[in-house]
């Protein structure tokens, strides 16, 4: 009751509101609540030393590189357009107290990140970390991207999984990324590592093992397991880990014939199939800015309500003043998005 009174009281036309249906009422809270985030990323070290040209921002950085002023005006624009989340790529951008000899230089301490993270909540965000064990994007890992599946490797990730939740202050999520891990996304890379069949579930298993010990839930990218293994996936994916799958594009080309629909679409019908919680993602690395209302329309269309946790928006740039105009406006689009979804709820 005290929720509605709070709702109606936000409301210019009030008296002529005042008889909406409770239904409808509940239906604005339910969209409200959904999960709106940005990925933002103060580490981009993912990938190993990069040798094509098409993509010069890729590739290891020895240095912290990023703009503080670009920073703090994403994450302001972040809370001006509706978001209520943001999800921090962190890598070895942190000088982490268990394994400080992963850090770049001029990582940020814990002391700074504690700082932003507090600065965060107060803009009305929700601060999630994010480190990706994927073989193909763990080169922030230092000289443990090359001890992969070890005992060594295992503390390791451990240790950093842990120290980041009590960073976060036992944060609800924490992605896992594992995306792309394959020889073909790797084909630029002087060093290739890939995973596959059980030593990836293992290891996989070991990770979720890991947050969930810390009383936070997994959160991963589903493309590399379930676009290439589908049966491997559905058998041994739990339903508690929150999935994202991504697709770019700015149509949702979906055939009667449900077998025939590209992979990428068909992975969030499936997964909705299969039960399984879902945080869709669109992008603006690229010339498409319809991709994340695209995706919002078509998973509220074809994902159940329940089972829809939220949207992510990504970018793929590092967080330099570079890409300052794309950064902004990739988050625009996210809140013309939630704004559509709101109007249509």
């Amino acid at each position: 009751m005290n929720n509605r009174r709070s709702f109606v009281k936000q409301l210019s036309a009030g008296a002529l509101l005042a008889g909406m249906p409770n239904i409808l009422l509940s239906q604005q809270k339910a969209a409200q609540d959904k999960i709106w985030a940005c990925l933002l990323h103060l580490s981009f070290n993912m990938w190993e030393e990069y040798i094509s040209p098409h993509r010069p921002f890729r590739g290891y950085q020895p240095d912290l590189n990023i703009s503080e002023s670009l920073w703090n005006d994403a994450i302001v624009k972040m809370s001006e357009k509706g978001m209520n989340m943001v999800v921090i790529d962190l890598g070895n951008a942190v000088r982490y107290d268990s394994h400080p000899e992963i850090a770049v230089n001029n990582a940020w301490s814990t002391q700074r990140l504690r700082f932003e993270l507090d600065k965060i909540r107060k803009l009305g965000l929700e601060p999630i970390p994010k480190l990706n064990f994927s073989t193909g994007h763990d080169t922030w890992l230092g000289k443990y991207s090359r001890m992969v599946s070890t005992d060594q490797y295992y503390k390791v990730c451990s240790d950093l999984i842990e120290e980041v939740c009590h960073l976060f202050d036992k944060p609800r999520y924490f992605h896992l990324g594992m995306d792309e891990e394959s020889a073909d996304n790797q084909s630029h890379y002087n060093y290739i590592v890939v995973r596959q069949n059980e030593v990836w579930w293992n290891d996989f298993y070991f990770l979720v093992a890991a947050v969930e010990k810390q009383n936070s839930r997994a959160w991963i990218w589903s493309d590399y397991m379930l676009w290439n293994h589908p049966d491997q996936f559905f058998k041994k994916m739990p339903k508690s880990v929150i999935q994202s799958n991504w697709y770019y594009g700015e149509n949702f080309p979906v055939n009667q014939e449900y077998e025939k629909t590209q992979k990428d679409i068909k992975a969030y019908l499936d997964l909705e199939a299969h039960g399984y919680d879902q945080i869709p993602t669109g992008s603006y690395h690229d010339k498409n800015e319809k991709s994340i209302l695209s995706t919002v329309q078509f998973c509220e269309k074809n994902i159940k309500d329940t089972r829809l946790l939220g949207f992510l928006q990504t970018f793929w740039k590092p967080t330099t003043e570079e890409y300052r105009e794309r950064i902004l406006k990739g988050v625009e689009l996210a809140g013309d998005a939630k704004e559509w979804f709101l109007k249509n709820h």
